[in-house]
């Protein structure tokens, strides 16, 4: 699943996560403001951002870009030295590409962010003084715009490329599995691992991996934002005052929901991964039926989708009350983020703007914390798939 396309597993993820933490401690210790050495602005680094897509090109994004660039190019040659898997061009710079546009995708939240607040004092103004300048109101459309272009551009790059991606790391894998085919032939259900549970791992493992990349990088842009906005917030519903209260708020009620669902769905991974087995031997039959006119007769076909049947049914009993209780959990989410700021509402100390903006800060911080909750059904089909394939891998490492 994973040496066919990556250089030696283990080592190579763990390197990632070491090089990307020595990065992350040498930029904000003092490595954001190197850019000087090589002819940036002066104090570039400490400088106001501007309102507006202009912000994604000033030099602090600039630096940040090559900074990013000459990092993986460290990366990846050590690991051309260390290993000669012929795919980790890929793996290395495609996970890189793919990374720098999650973190570029964070950053244009961040700018949409900084320009609600802005936005939406003018528009309080002109209700509260009756009336204003209206080409003000265009002209802050006309920035949201600008930002919302980029966005959605670079997504449709990157949607383009991660399919490349994903069908590359198919390819190493049907290659591998392949290569030792006479090895894995005798496996029951082998053909259908290697064609279908190949693509299916490969992409739902990169669709969860980008979202999981994406849940950490906005909470390290969010959630300093988060701190900063607290001071507006001083007391919770229920709580009352305390310090940090919108980072609490956010941190609790995600734990809440994310033990929540595990429990819940705790019996839905095991039920998957039987399905798949039931599926899978009903499909072999017919399969022999088509060339063995002994084979796949009515009663063993009988017996055999009275097993795909019970499945089923046993899965859409505990799905049921899986949905009713992720369903509720989120119809009950939509208005927490409101009710949080009830109380500082209430005192008469708010925006119009301001609200916004927290509201948008709080829902970013607490989407992340809820990562579990939002992928836990593709994470149940993952572990079921993963559980297949390393059954399928089990004979080969024998």
């Amino acid at each position: 699943m994973f040496k066919s396309f990556f250089p030696y597993p283990k080592w190579f993820f763990l390197s990632v996560i070491l090089w990307f933490i020595i990065n992350m401690v040498v930029w904000y210790l003092g490595g954001n403001s190197w850019g000087e050495l090589m002819g940036f602005p002066t104090g570039y680094a400490s400088a106001e951002l501007p309102v507006g897509v202009s912000r994604l090109w000033s030099a602090s994004f600039l630096w940040f870009y090559l900074w990013f660039f000459i990092s993986t190019a460290i990366f990846a040659a050590f690991w051309r030295f260390r290993s000669d898997n012929r795919w980790q061009g890929w793996s290395i710079w495609g996970s890189a590409f793919i990374l720098f546009n999650i973190w570029f995708s964070v950053q244009v939240s961040v700018a949409i962010n900084a320009w609600y607040g802005p936005f939406w004092d003018i528009i309080q103004k002109m209700l509260a003084n009756g009336g204003g300048d209206i080409k003000e109101l265009y002209m802050g459309t006309l920035t949201f715009l600008y930002i919302a272009m980029v966005a959605v551009t670079l997504a449709v790059i990157n949607a383009f490329f991660t399919s490349h991606y994903v069908f590359r790391w198919r390819t190493a894998m049907n290659e591998y599995y392949t290569a030792h085919w006479d090895q894995l032939r005798h496996i029951e259900g082998a053909a259908q691992r290697v064609q279908e549970d190949t693509m299916r791992f490969a992409t739902i493992l990169e669709d969860l991996g980008v979202e999981l990349i994406k849940a950490i990088m906005v909470l390290i842009a969010f959630l300093p934002l988060l701190f900063q906005f607290s001071k507006h917030v001083p007391e919770l519903p229920i709580v009352g005052e305390i310090s940090h209260s919108l980072v609490w708020a956010a941190v609790i009620w995600a734990i809440f929901g994310t033990v929540l669902l595990m429990v819940v769905g705790i019996k839905l991974p095991g039920l998957q991964f039987n399905n798949q087995k039931v599926e899978a031997a009903y499909r072999k039959e017919l399969v022999y039926g088509e060339d063995h006119a002994n084979r796949a007769d009515p009663l063993t076909l009988k017996e055999l989708f009275s097993g795909v049947r019970k499945n089923y049914f046993r899965l859409y009993f505990h799905y049921a009350y899986f949905n009713l209780v992720a369903i509720w959990y989120k119809q009950l989410d939509i208005l927490y983020s409101l009710m949080v700021l009830f109380p500082a509402i209430a005192s008469g100390k708010m925006t119009l703007g301001l609200i916004n903006q927290i509201g948008n800060i709080f829902d970013k911080v607490r989407e992340s914390f809820q990562y579990l909750i939002s992928s836990w059904k593709t994470i149940i089909e993952l572990l079921s798939i993963h559980k297949r394939l390393k059954a399928f891998e089990s004979v080969l490492n024998k």
